[in-house]
């Protein structure tokens, strides 16, 4: 693993991976899941699988960190809208 590379892969992985937070807390928050897409999230998640198996076959670490946290976020939303939309 070249160590300098996967630092700014690192870092991007953080900071993607922090992009979904805002959009998963605020679902939880008010539970309004309304103009929330199921589809684009589906996927985002299916996508993500495809770059974690990458990750894994390349032996890159930012890429399996991004996938596997990002992932577990989408996968949050998905479970949330499916959950709250029976609500509404």
């Amino acid at each position: 693993m070249d160590f300098d590379k996967e630092w700014i892969g690192v870092i991007a992985a953080i900071l993607t991976t922090a992009g979904f937070a805002p959009q998963v807390y605020k679902t939880l928050k008010t539970k309004a899941v309304k103009d929330v897409s199921l589809s684009m999230y589906l996927v985002l998640f299916v996508g993500m699988g495809f770059w974690l198996f990458y990750g894994i076959l390349i032996e890159s670490f930012s890429i399996i960190l991004a996938n596997c946290i990002s992932g577990a976020l989408v996968l949050l939303q998905i479970f949330v809208k499916i959950i709250y939309s029976k609500r509404e």
